[in-house]
């Protein structure tokens, strides 16, 4: 049978989907948020450890010093983007890839400065 036209059956249904259809987005908007702070940590992680590798290998020279963060950086699965040594200071930069995002949250970067502090 036909229902009558001021009949409202079926309305939660439509209702319910709906709900359930804002959540999954917000939930899924959410897990990509995650996924990015946690990239965007991996990396300033990679470069902190990174520029203190360069910095104890400084009076080496550049070559040396830039060699044993990007081991480090490798290490961590991550990326040495700029090694350069500003007197006895090191300063990286790293890249984390993270996890395809339809967001396009691709990747972190991480940028970090160590050497001896001053008397």
């Amino acid at each position: 049978m036909w229902a009558a036209a001021g009949d409202e059956r079926g309305s939660a249904t439509v209702l319910a989907v709906g709900m359930i259809a804002a959540l999954v987005t917000v939930s899924a908007a959410a897990v990509q948020l995650g996924a990015a702070v946690g990239t965007r940590h991996r990396a300033e992680a990679a470069a902190d450890l990174a520029a203190l590798a360069a910095a104890t290998r400084a009076v080496q020279g550049v070559a040396a010093a830039c060699d044993s963060a990007r081991v480090v950086t490798e290490g961590m699965g991550t990326e040495l983007v700029r090694c350069d040594l500003d007197g006895w200071h090191a300063v990286v930069q790293v890249r984390a890839q993270g996890p395809v995002s339809v967001l396009g949250w691709g990747s972190g970067h991480g940028r970090a400065r160590a050497g001896p502090v001053p008397p």
